[in-house]
């Protein structure tokens, strides 16, 4: 039997976890390969395994190799991150945008930093606005930085290594970094007042072929030699991909996409409803356009609540909590969201077992996700994207909350791996695939919705 043919394989880089998935012509998943995304605390400050992740990934790839004839390679990573790099690779170790950075830096930073009506990026904690994490390495670590040829966004660095060919792209500029103005799609004050302009490549479509795979890559891997690496992108702004056919159009759904942060992503609204102090800002999508979003660490927050040992729960865990007034308030992260410095707290009677705060924490962020949605003034359809869709009430619940709007859930547990493929396969869609939510009837659900509201 001949092997599958222009297959891609897609290196996703979440905060949490690495996934290397391979797709076949048609958009299904041949193989996935799955590792944790470790964070070192050695050296000069809390950063990223990139030679475990990259020797991994050779391996995996390899094997790959055996299964279809690859046509290209996608790299898709979470955002906030950038790497510092010379001809011969990293300058610095890539900074951990969750190490609390000195704060007596922030005070000269704010100084720095473009308004708020320029980026729409808020003010964010640690190092999630990456012109922070920039400028202090700059102001630490001068001789290495110094050193730099390049900044490169995440996805660009991945993409580098394999092709050689240093690339800027939209999505991770225009993540809440300061370094972007979505609205105008160009660069910030802060890049020129820095002199970083000449470090920043020049810019290329998410879907452009750099180059083929390095030959010695090629060769130790077994992938063909003309095997293209594609310039790559957000991972948020993959999920939101395949949902871009109206272009900025007030008509395209809301998305959200989960996994370690939950963004709801708003086509087409605008922007001047946009508030700081509620972690509310624009991103960039790939063709360059401002979407307003808003988001909050619901994957992380869910593992919090939910425990270690949490497994699927029924509808009855759910209705009792309902009935006994059991909810959790945020927050329970300290990286942002529109309740940044709020301690959470679970009032009313403590969930009983695994069952029950698994049916604690899908409430919680049910009720976090429609928050944000209310806040953005969605009222299109939403799209449910990532690893919430292997929730069976998220949805759901979803839809009861939100009775006047279609919510939808994809087949694709990672959004990231459509949206990729769609990057290889530029100007084709995959085929609809998806349920709309049932809408779960739990009485007293709207009322359990309204506490929790007052209890903010």
């Amino acid at each position: 039997m001949s092997m599958p043919q222009d297959a891609t394989i897609v290196l996703d880089i979440g905060k949490t976890n690495v996934k290397l998935v391979l797709v076949d012509a048609v958009g299904a998943v041949l193989a996935e390969r799955r590792s944790p995304n470790e964070i070192l605390d050695d050296g000069l400050y809390p950063h990223h395994d990139t030679e475990r992740i990259w020797d991994w990934m050779l391996t995996a790839m390899k094997e790959f190799a055996g299964m279809a004839q690859v046509g290209a390679i996608v790299p898709v990573t979470h955002g906030a991150t950038a790497a510092l790099v010379d001809d011969d690779g990293l300058v610095l170790p890539v900074l951990d945008y969750e190490y609390e950075l000195p704060a007596s830096q922030q005070a000269h930073y704010a100084v720095q930093r473009p308004p708020y009506s320029a980026t729409y990026s808020p003010q964010l904690p640690a190092g999630l606005n990456l012109g922070r994490q920039l400028a202090w390495q700059a102001q630490a670590f001068p001789k290495q930085f110094r050193r730099a040829r390049h900044i490169l966004m995440y996805p660009q660095y991945w993409a580098w290594r394999l092709s050689g060919i240093a690339a800027g792209e939209v999505t991770s500029l225009g993540c809440h970094t300061d370094l972007w103005q979505p609205s105008r799609q160009q660069y910030s004050s802060l890049v020129e007042r820095m002199g970083w302009s000449r470090l920043f490549p020049a810019l290329r479509p998410a879907w452009a072929p750099l180059n083929v795979l390095n030959p010695e890559l090629a060769q130790l891997t077994g992938l063909p030699a003309d095997c293209r690496v594609l310039c790559g992108i957000h991972d948020s702004n993959a999920s939101l991909l395949r949902h871009l056919g109206a272009g900025a159009d007030a008509a395209s759904p809301a998305v959200l996409s989960t996994g370690t942060w939950v963004i709801a992503a708003a086509p087409g609204m605008p922007l001047d409803g946009l508030r700081e102090q509620a972690d509310m800002l624009a991103n960039s999508n790939a063709l360059g356009q401002a979407v307003a979003c808003m988001r909050f660490m619901g994957g992380r927050e869910f593992a919090e609540l939910a425990g270690a040992d949490a497994q699927p729960c029924g509808i009855e865990d759910l209705q009792t909590l309902i009935e006994q007034k059991t909810m959790a308030l945020p927050c329970f992260s300290n990286a942002g969201g529109p309740f940044a410095g709020r301690a959470g707290a679970v009032v009313g009677p403590a969930p009983g077992g695994g069952l029950q705060r698994y049916a604690l924490a899908t409430l919680y962020c049910v009720l976090m996700s429609d928050y944000c949605l209310s806040a953005l003034g969605v009222s299109s359809a939403v799209v449910v994207e990532g690893s919430f869709t292997g929730n069976p009430w998220f949805a759901p619940l979803l839809a009861a909350l939100r009775p006047q709007q279609q919510i939808g859930s994809t087949d694709d547990a990672s959004g990231t791996t459509c949206g990729a493929w769609m990057l290889h396969h530029w100007g084709r869609a995959p085929a609809a695939r998806g349920k709309t939510a049932e809408p779960l009837q739990l009485a007293g659900l709207a009322e359990y919705r309204q506490r929790w509201l007052d209890a903010l």
